[in-house]
């Protein structure tokens, strides 16, 4: 158990790009991580067409124990794979040993029911390397009668598109119905094809017994930085003034918790505050659903994201954690807090970000779950336009083509005393120096959607001082 706990506790924790440099919210003088990754890595989950849609499907059932109590077992793996090399395999054993977990994070108190919703939700694997895996879940009730006990079908993947393995794993669901044979030749024929481009759409074909051949289109968002997230699940939980407090304590990198009794909430609520981050990428312990056996992730004195379900919070309140934001999904609110955190973002770009949340929250005009994730998303991204999106002309570029970014005269240029004084203290998150490590690295700049929104700002700039 305790290996398979070190696996999870991995985190992204690298150097920053100076020497000495603190890391572990550096701007409130935590001490320095240990790194586990590379440094100079950037994480992502965004990926390019044609690479595989996934890398493992598996089943993981309960198994009763001598005790009486059920583990979560891996019933069904598909592919299996041979001839691994040894660190390979070894990888994928701790892999394999660690998925059930997650599948069932909630303990081994189960018992066989009648009834079971259906619940859909997902889990962040990162490896000691940086690189991160997801883990897309739906768990249900196997078709039958008389009692029986949930089983939870868990597609590893390193690709973030939850809406589009949402739909797979409707399908799964629709063949588990059937017959588990059913189930191999689509997830067969889902590995054969590639991942799409943004926008445009793949075709499976799949025979289902007494119903025919099937033709299941599998459709990628046009705007990718959005594939992985539905802010829908955080506004419908939280205040617009509580998103912000939230948005400032995840970017001077500090702890937070949810509490959430549904798996699916947690999830997604905490990918939802992560994508606020964006262009930026949070770089630290990272567990949408912490298992009960890993409860004491929150002793962590570094920087953490992690969801928890409401019936662990006595048992969490009793850890003897540091300073972290915790805050309660199922009421609405925050349970304690550091107390600063009215203080931390610009209060005049902190009521522009208000505004655009309260505009959603008040206009029954937007519906759909991808306007709601560009309204909220657009907010965010001009944020740190209007407050790091000058950062191209403060990297000196030498002959051979590589960069050096300029801290100083960067905060400098700030014309706004509450923009720098924010600043300052975010240039010191291990978040704006890998950022900054990858531009460095080219001229052709990153995030292209970011800098889209850099070009528009200076536009709408210049078009005011010239009329």
């Amino acid at each position: 158990m305790a290996s398979i706990g070190n696996f999870f506790r991995r985190s992204l924790r690298r150097h920053g790009r100076r020497e000495g440099k603190e890391e572990a919210s550096a701007a409130e003088n935590n001490p320095s991580r240990v790194p586990l990754g590379k440094p100079g890595e950037r994480s992502s989950i965004f990926y390019s067409a044609g690479q595989f849609f996934f890398e493992y499907l598996v089943v993981v059932s309960l198994k009763k124990m001598s005790d009486g109590h059920y583990e979560p077992k891996i019933s069904y793996q598909f592919p299996k794979r041979e001839n691994l090399l040894k660190g390979q395999k070894e990888e994928e054993e701790r892999l394999l040993q660690a998925i059930p977990l997650f599948c069932f994070p909630d303990g081994n108190n189960w018992a066989p029911v009648t009834e079971f919703p259906s619940e859909t939700f997902s889990f962040v694997l990162t490896n000691v390397d940086g690189s991160r895996k997801i883990g897309y879940c739906r768990r249900l009730l196997p078709s039958g009668r008389g009692v029986r006990l949930p089983e939870v079908f868990c597609i590893i993947s390193c690709l973030g598109c939850f809406g589009l393995f949402s739909k797979i794993l409707d399908e799964v669901e629709k063949r588990r119905q059937i017959s588990m044979a059913v189930i191999y030749p689509f997830m067969q024929g889902l590995r054969e094809s590639p991942f799409p481009a943004p926008g445009k759409t793949v075709t499976i074909k799949s025979f289902i017994p007494e119903s025919g051949t099937e033709l299941i289109e599998l459709t990628r968002p046009v705007d990718a930085h959005l594939e992985h997230v539905e802010f829908q699940a955080l506004l419908q939980r939280l205040s617009p003034q509580l998103i912000l407090h939230i948005f400032a304590s995840a970017v001077l990198e500090r702890r937070l918790i949810f509490l959430a009794e549904e798996l699916s909430a947690l999830s997604q609520c905490i990918h939802a505050v992560a994508a606020l981050l964006y262009p930026f990428t949070w770089a630290h312990t990272y567990i949408p659903v912490v298992p009960e056996c890993l409860l004491d992730t929150v002793c962590c004195p570094t920087p953490f994201m992690v969801g928890i379900q409401m019936r662990h919070l006595e048992q969490v309140l009793e850890q003897p954690m540091e300073e972290a934001l915790i805050v309660d999904l199922c009421e609405g609110k925050i349970l304690r807090a550091v107390g600063d955190e009215e203080q931390i973002l610009p209060v005049k770009l902190q009521n522009e970000v208000l505004t655009s949340l309260n505009r959603h929250n008040n206009n029954n005009n937007v519906h759909t779950a991808e306007q709601v994730n560009a309204l909220v998303s657009e907010a965010f991204v001009q944020f740190f336009v209007r407050t790091v999106g000058h950062y191209p002309s403060h990297i000196r570029w030498s002959k051979n083509g590589s960069g050096t970014f300029q801290e100083r005269p960067f905060c400098k240029a700030i014309a706004s005393k509450a923009s720098r004084k924010f600043v300052k203290k975010f240039v010191r998150t291990n978040m704006f120096s890998l950022f900054i490590e990858e531009a460095e690295k080219s001229r052709i700049p990153q995030e292209a959607y970011f800098q889209q929104k850099i070009a528009e700002y200076h536009e709408q700039k210049k078009h005011r001082r010239d009329s």
